[in-house]
């Protein structure tokens, strides 16, 4: 048995036989640093592999300004899956280059399921992405952070507790918590008095990343990682998260599980690349999963009959960059036009 065979469940890179297997895993030097620091520090930062990367970005800005000024005329929030109706935000979740990195690293085929964009800092707290995303087996999924402008000290910088993905992975039963019937404000909320105080007994030394423009950060599912403090409101910190699960995984949001009891908040997984559902399987079995999201067409056939038809020249795309409030909201443009937009005489096309 080739030794890469004996824990199959285990991320190459998260695997206590890392250094046994990684000279097996036909990396090249830049490769290999990269999965070292991931292994040993939970991150790895490298340069993001796309020609036509500050084209794209200027078109994102331009593109999410909108929807991220709408409500305060200042640049605020985030815009969670803007892959759905702005090219450039699926080009960078999808990069092949990253995806066949990330393939190898993990030993299992890649794919995007959720893409972020930010105009400024988080501050959020320190927090391990194993109680949104996971997976069974574990650890497999990822989260890569991409710099769209040179990031300042006080613009609130990406943070991390380097070695902390190395830790057993935080349950509710760990915190005294069921998570099946839990209000989901509260998935993370519950958990950060005990990050706190593990950070703190173990005496981990927070580190900020200070990127120029392009630059990337790989981090593993458990690494507690957040968002510094925003000293200077008046920077921006533009950038893109998009994360990362494997296959042959069942895929579900721990925070409002309870495993023991075979309670799995399973989720409705979507390729960024396609835009279809992913299905769970454990051990190459296929498993069913919550049923799936109504498809638009049915939504739009039962507005149709209630509302009309839709303008034979109506475009989804315009629509969204035209009424940004819609698309920071994450709602269907065909919904929204047919239940809310025709009767507000919002535009639907450039003209």
């Amino acid at each position: 048995m080739h030794v890469t065979e004996i824990l199959p469940g285990i991320p190459h890179v998260e695997s206590p036989l890392f250094y046994r297997i990684v000279d097996t895993l036909h990396l090249s030097g830049e490769e290999c640093r990269i999965a070292t620091d991931l292994h040993e520090r939970g991150y790895a930062v490298f340069d993001f592999p796309d020609p036509d990367f500050d084209a794209r970005v200027a078109r994102v800005k331009a593109s999410l300004t909108p929807a991220l000024t709408v409500q305060t005329n200042e640049l605020a929030g985030r815009v969670q899956d803007a892959w759905r109706f702005d090219p450039d935000v699926l080009a960078i979740a999808a990069n092949e280059q990253v995806l066949a990195l990330l393939t190898k690293l993990y030993g299992r085929p890649a794919f995007p399921h959720q893409s972020l964009n930010f105009p400024v800092g988080t501050e959020q707290h320190l927090h391990s992405d194993s109680i949104h995303f996971s997976s069974i087996p574990q650890r497999f999924m990822c989260g890569v952070w991409v710099a769209m402008e040179d990031v300042q000290p006080g613009a609130g910088p990406l943070t991390y507790a380097p070695g902390t993905q190395k830790w057993p992975v935080l349950t509710n039963l760990d915190i005294g918590r069921r998570g099946t019937g839990a209000q989901e404000e509260h998935a993370q909320l519950p958990f950060e008095a005990a990050w706190d105080e593990l950070i703190e007994a173990a005496a981990v030394k927070k580190e900020s990343f200070l990127p120029r423009k392009r630059q990337a950060l790989i981090w593993a599912a458990n690494l507690l990682h957040g968002g510094g403090a925003r000293t200077d409101r008046s920077l921006t910190r533009w950038s893109q998260v998009t994360h990362y699960y494997f296959d042959d995984c069942i895929y579900y949001t721990p925070a409002f599980s309870d495993e023991a009891l075979g309670a799995l908040d399973m989720r409705n997984v979507l390729d960024i690349r396609t835009g279809e559902r992913r299905d769970h399987r454990y051990l190459g079995e296929l498993i069913e999963g919550p049923p799936p999201v109504p498809p638009n067409w049915r939504q739009r056939l039962r507005l149709r009959l209630k509302y009309g038809k839709l303008p034979a020249d109506f475009d989804p795309i315009a629509y969204y960059r035209l009424n940004p409030d819609v698309a920071a909201a994450q709602l269907d443009a065909a919904w929204h036009y047919l239940r809310h937009g025709r009767a507000e005489r919002r535009r639907y096309r450039f003209r």
